[in-house]
């Protein structure tokens, strides 16, 4: 249990990774999201709770972060999406994709061996595919189970109730980094490393997004909504692995902005 609420406490900006990316533009769309928001005075109250989190807590480790050389931020952001490809790969085998299960199990292997455990991205190098993470939200979603009610995990972030449960399957279903063998004799990552990559993962996701998270809430009418509509697109067009239309950016320039469909 408490491995549980560590893993839950440092994993607040994965779970809002789908709002936004680096590049420092806005993609919206004007459509209706199908997602209903069951519980939206809640929601908004989980909703601050979390800014204030972050306000105090997120954003300055994150601008401490920022101010690292690159090549060390760089190789980190490797590592960590070296990990992750042991959560895409079983959920590119549910979803039906043994191809991309193949290429991300290649993947996998040569970035932990001579990539020195995915410290440098040699698989892109050698012209591997551009790797796109899965989880098991996005499998329940392409096994047709509905988004159900918007959610706002206290520090979590933005989820669904369907994203909850496969978010449960990651923490219940046992630890997929347990299944990495360190130095060939057979020992595995303990949880205090792998409540490190969640860490890590979240802070380097903070870091990047600063000013995109700034210049959303500063143009925003209702920053809440404009997050929550954020996020139900990009897992949309996720689920239905439409990458070049997902949420990677938040915000484009000032001028240029209009409010969304809060409803």
């Amino acid at each position: 249990m408490v491995k549980f609420l560590k893993i839950t406490f440092l994993s607040f900006f994965i779970a809002t990774s789908a709002v936004a990316g680096s590049d420092g533009e806005l993609e919206l769309s004007k459509k209706n999201n199908s997602t209903k928001d069951c519980f939206e005075p809640l929601n908004r109250a989980t909703f601050a709770l979390n800014q204030g989190l972050d306000k105090v807590f997120f954003k300055p480790v994150a601008k401490g972060y920022r101010s690292l050389p690159s090549p060390l931020k760089k190789g980190t952001g490797n590592v960590l999406n070296n990990l992750s490809t042991l959560i895409t790969i079983p959920n590119n085998v549910l979803q039906g994709d043994i191809k991309m299960a193949g290429i991300n199990t290649g993947r996998l292997i040569v970035n932990t061996t001579i990539g020195i455990l995915g410290i440098f991205d040699v698989a892109s190098e050698m012209g591997f595919p551009s790797y796109v993470k899965e989880d098991y939200g996005q499998t329940l979603g392409t096994w047709g189970v509905g988004p159900g009610c918007y959610l706002v995990l206290p520090v979590l972030g933005p989820s669904t109730i369907r994203d909850t449960a496969g978010m449960f399957i990651n923490v219940m279903g046992g630890d997929p980094y347990y299944n990495i063998s360190v130095n060939g004799n057979n020992e595995y990552l303990d949880g205090e490393l792998y409540a490190a990559t969640k860490m890590l993962s979240a802070v380097e996701f903070r870091a990047t997004n600063i000013e995109s998270f700034d210049n959303l809430e500063k143009n925003s009418v209702d920053f809440y909504a404009s997050v929550r509509s954020l996020y139900n697109q990009d897992r949309e067009n996720k689920i239905k692995n439409n990458q070049r239309g997902s949420i990677e950016v938040i915000y484009k320039e000032d001028e240029g902005w209009e409010e969304i469909d809060s409803k």
